[in-house]
């Protein structure tokens, strides 16, 4: 489902910037952007790259002390976020809030906080919105937005709950920027129930954004597989005035399909249609997306027939297939040894013009060779090529041992010198190169007759054993039926 993830993050709460713009004096006669602080270089070596304890690195921090300003606070941390490890950047805002005190201004509180959120530093977090807390400074809604977001993702809900509830104390007020950013939240680990409960008691703050909040709620109850409640939802919508639209079908139709996939594949193709038709009815015409959605589910039962022939009905349709279908319905087909098929529609879609993206080949031939058509993913190798995308080392990795551990050392050879030719850098060791290292694995005739007749006989087997169950059913009924 890699290629299918619907894109949630557009639906979520916009960034704010909640720092003031500084002036910065240009200089009269230069154009030559002033150079970082001599102080700021310091103080971002001793955090990056300083050696010893926390208790040192504070200790190196006292001899800045005359020089050390607010206005340092968070460019330090901005230059070290992605170098230094996040319990040396907080002793160093600890120290900073420590030195400064009133000082500091809540500003850089709220960017610590959210370094630390990204950075997924829940005691970091814990100790900073505490201390937050303690000196009644105040916490940006965008702050707000980002840590609660991290504590649903690391599975701490009800702390992100709790903050919720008490944002006062924060001086942080209920509007419609905190009440749909902690459903954001929420429902995208499909908390869609609690959701809706802070709905209910802060329906007067979302009436601007109640679009947004249907579409979130109804995300939450698709990554449970509800299709009951997100059907209700999608009623609830229409009730109040508010048309579903291709985002949300799509989204319904994505429960729908994976509910079916395991519970009622029989149902996949006949239901997924029907929601369709609604679309229509409703002036939403499905796209490429939404029959993807229906045809990664199939595949995922390999059921070969019907996406073959969702494949044609998008074409007749109208709905021009994009490379994501052609590669769900040729994977499938390699998967279920239909290889000329499955060239056929890769084929197919290069004559279409289309371009896929690498990952389309990447995966392509990892599947060949994982079935142990090598000759085929050589194949598919000499048409990503063609295309001319470039990044081709993943291929040669995954080719060159695959031919050396199948005993043809000359074609991996021959792979090998290629991609040196080509500039390309190799993962895989060139030690799969020597015959006396690699162990080569072919099966022989005899292997594959042994298979063969093993399938043979479990399937003799079975077919003894449900004939053998009709016969005691049949005389159950006639010992059953009335003299």
């Amino acid at each position: 489902m890699w290629l299918l993830k619907l894109n949630w993050k557009s639906f979520s709460l916009q960034s704010i910037n909640a720092q003031n713009p500084r002036c910065i004096p240009l200089a009269l006669f230069s154009t030559t952007p002033p150079g970082p602080s001599p102080v700021l270089q310091e103080l971002c070596n001793a955090i990056s790259n300083g050696i010893g304890s926390l208790d040192d690195l504070e200790a190196s921090f006292d001899r800045f002390d005359a020089s050390f300003t607010s206005s340092l606070v968070s460019q330090i941390i901005d230059s070290c976020k992605n170098e230094a490890p996040t319990r040396r950047i907080l002793r160093f805002f600890l120290w900073s809030s420590k030195k400064l005190k009133c000082k500091l201004e809540d500003d850089d509180f709220n960017y610590a906080i959210q370094v630390f959120a990204e950075k997924k530093d829940l005691k970091a977090i814990d100790i900073l919105v505490s201390d937050l807390s303690n000196e009644g400074r105040e916490m940006k809604a965008q702050t707000f937005g980002i840590v609660a977001e991290t504590l649903v993702n690391l599975g701490r809900e009800d702390d992100a709950l709790g903050l919720f509830k008490n944002l006062k104390k924060f001086k942080c007020s209920y509007d419609s920027i905190t009440v749909t950013a902690i459903v954001n939240a929420l429902c995208s680990k499909g908390h869609a129930r609690r959701a809706e409960g802070v709905v209910r008691h802060h329906k007067d703050k979302i009436l601007e954004v109640k679009p947004c909040i249907y579409r979130s709620i109804l995300y939450g109850w698709s990554e449970q597989k509800n299709v009951k409640e997100s059907r209700r939802i999608l009623r609830e919508m229409k009730s109040v005035g508010i048309m579903p639209d291709l985002f949300c079908y799509n989204t319904f139709l994505r429960c729908l399909c994976e509910k079916n996939l395991k519970s009622n594949p029989s149902g996949l193709v006949p239901e997924a249609l029907n929601v369709m038709m609604e679309m229509r009815s409703n002036r939403i015409t499905p796209t490429s997306i939404s029959y993807n959605i229906l045809l990664s589910c199939l595949g995922g039962t390999r059921r070969v027939k019907e996406s073959y022939r969702i494949l044609e009905l998008m074409k007749r349709s109208g709905c021009s297939p994009d490379w994501v279908s052609y590669y769900l319905v040729a994977r499938v087909l390699y998967l279920t040894g239909r290889f000329g098929k499955g060239n056929k529609i890769v084929d197919e879609m290069i004559g279409e013009g289309l371009v896929p993206d690498r990952k389309f080949y990447y995966d392509l031939i990892g599947i060949l060779c994982g079935v142990e058509r090598v000759n085929y993913a050589l194949e598919m190798f000499e048409r990503m090529k063609r295309s001319s995308l470039g990044s081709y080392g993943p291929a040669y990795d995954v080719l060159i041992p695959k031919l050396c551990r199948s005993g043809d050392f000359e074609k991996g050879r021959e792979l090998w010198d290629e991609a040196n030719r080509m500039g390309v850098q190799l993962q895989c060791s060139s030690e799969v190169l020597d015959l006396s290292i690699t162990k080569v694995f072919k099966p022989t005739k005899k292997d594959d007759e042994v298979c063969t007749m093993s399938r043979t006989l479990v399937q003799e087997v079975k077919a003894v054993a449900n004939g053998n169950k009709n016969k005691k059913n049949k005389n159950k009924r006639k010992s059953a039926a009335p003299s």
